[in-house]
């Protein structure tokens, strides 16, 4: 079999990995190895076939893995307004209990509602900054 099916086969088994695994990395390394099947089909020689492959494969799992890490971090599912459209929407409360919760009237139902830590135990309109389970934990809105 000709080197350049052997690396042919090599990145399509990685392709098929990436696709169960879902782990991108995967599939930079199997670019690592089409580009070892395109030096074979320029007729490099297999010391080099297999640098061609490890510098392009090595070289763009770096490159994706400095991308990644260059993007800012992502907010917790429960405080995340991409993930729970509830985050951000205001409230009235008309009255805190000693701890710090209360009831509050939100989508049509009535809620339990907990004060964010540091934040002033006042009635008034506040916003909601996390969902935990089926409690609203809420901060006061900068426009009451």
């Amino acid at each position: 079999m000709a080197d350049a099916t052997l690396w042919w086969l090599a990145a399509g088994g990685l392709i098929a990995a990436e696709l169960v695994s879902g782990t991108f990395y995967l599939l930079m390394i199997a670019i690592g190895l089409a580009c070892g099947a395109l030096s074979a089909h320029a007729g490099l020689a297999q010391p080099w076939q297999w640098m061609v492959a490890a510098v392009v494969g090595g070289g763009s799992v770096l490159v994706w893995w400095r991308y990644k890490r260059s993007l800012p971090a992502v907010a917790p599912a429960q405080s995340n307004p991409d993930v729970n459209l509830d985050i951000g929407e205001t409230v009235h409360v008309d009255q805190w209990r000693a701890d710090h919760t209360c009831s509050v009237h939100y989508r049509g139902a009535q809620w339990d509602a907990s004060l964010q830590p540091g934040q002033p135990a006042l009635p008034g309109v506040h916003t909601i900054a996390q969902v935990v389970g089926s409690r609203l934990m809420l901060t006061r809105s900068q426009n009451p």
